[in-house]
């Protein structure tokens, strides 16, 4: 349900009653979240596809949009930790890694682990921590360790950061650079609810929230992980995503030299990758074991749009990234995949590991 942060205290109720079999379990994950949130669908699948691939998500939008009990109501579900953390400009790197501290009864240091470790974590308003505390998370997120003195800790898995941005204040807050928004598996924009979800909001949250049931363990979201890896995906929708990214950096490729002079510098191999992986993800919540090019074009927005470097000519004309991907989405054409039906099972068939964890 989208709803003002500020609801949240009202907590997410979890119980271990068993939910209807007969669908895939991220389609059970989703129906429970969805008995609290409303509406945010994109948001809702791009937080599943970034939990099978092993992404991080960044959210931008406005305060109110229930970022924090979408990812709440998520873990719940899931039955893994969550934890919030509230950036602030006197924040500092330690606050989210943790320290070393001396005991004076046993005469020791003891180290004291930070809110890292955990399954799915909330960074909520990134962009108010100053460069160093930034650093700090992006590098647990990359390297999935954290080291503390001499020692080093793995955080736990599945493990996934939601980071979100305010993008209607400037004043005390360090801009995120681009070379660490390239580190997000997907940017997603958060919009306001429409008139009818945003009655049902009020409606609900005026009340009593539903219930949110453990659909699947954490056990079996490494098997859907591993299961996520097996997808196969065929060269020629490989070769779509490199011809997409490509275009961002040369434009006049794909017959569309008017847009150089709005872009500094484009994506970069990981967004390739990430576009493979995403794709893979969706295509497995999907119930497929094997990808389709129209999955890394649903995706390739959330994939690509923060990391262009746009010109000043792009900012001075209210250019935007998606406005840039969407010409290139046009301009390069889905490619033709045959595959052989041995290699198509039954939607059931795709989860069957998973189910078997």
């Amino acid at each position: 349900m989208r709803a003002a942060d500020h609801h949240d205290s009202q907590g997410i109720q979890m119980t271990n009653e068993p939910t209807p079999n007969g669908s895939n379990p991220m389609e059970q994950v989703l129906y429970e979240v969805k008995k609290v949130i409303v509406g945010q669908d994109a948001l809702l699948e791009r937080l599943i596809v970034a939990l099978l691939a092993r992404g991080h998500v960044l959210v931008e939008g406005v305060p109110g949009l229930a970022k924090t009990l979408a990812i709440k109501t998520l873990a719940a579900s899931i039955g893994g930790d969550f934890k919030r953390v509230q950036f602030t400009p006197d924040l500092v790197p330690a606050d989210l890694t943790g320290t070393r501290i001396y005991n004076q009864r046993s005469g020791e240091f003891q180290t004291s682990l930070g809110p890292v470790f955990t399954n799915l974590l909330l960074a909520d308003e990134i962009n108010r921590a100053p460069a160093k505390v930034q650093s700090a998370l992006l590098e647990v997120m990359q390297e999935r360790q954290v080291t503390i003195g001499v020692e080093t800790h793995r955080v736990a898995e599945p493990f996934l950061v939601l980071a979100t941005q305010n993008p209607i204040e400037s004043e005390g807050t360090y801009q995120l650079p681009e070379a660490q928004q390239d580190r997000f598996m997907l940017k997603v924009l958060v919009d306001y609810p429409s008139a009818t979800e945003e009655f049902v909001i009020a409606e609900r949250m005026t009340g009593a929230l539903e219930s949110t049931h453990r659909v699947i363990n954490k056990d079996q979201l490494l098997a859907l992980q591993r299961d996520a890896d097996a997808v196969y995906v065929d060269p020629a929708i490989i070769e779509y995503a490199v011809r997409l990214v490509r275009a961002t950096r040369n434009p006049e490729s794909v017959g569309l030299g008017e847009l150089g002079r709005y872009l500094a510098f484009g994506a970069s191999p990981r967004a390739t990758i990430n576009l493979i992986l995403a794709g893979r993800a969706l295509a497995l919540i999907r119930g497929r074991q094997y990808a389709l090019p129209q999955d890394a074009r649903d995706l390739a927005l959330d994939v690509i749009r923060h990391r262009l470097v746009l010109s000043y000519e792009a900012l001075a004309e209210k250019v935007s990234a998606d406005d840039i991907l969407k010409k290139i989405l046009t301009a390069v054409p889905l490619p033709k995949v045959s595959l052989n039906e041995s290699i198509r099972p039954t939607p059931a068939a795709a989860f069957g590991s998973a189910a078997n964890a």
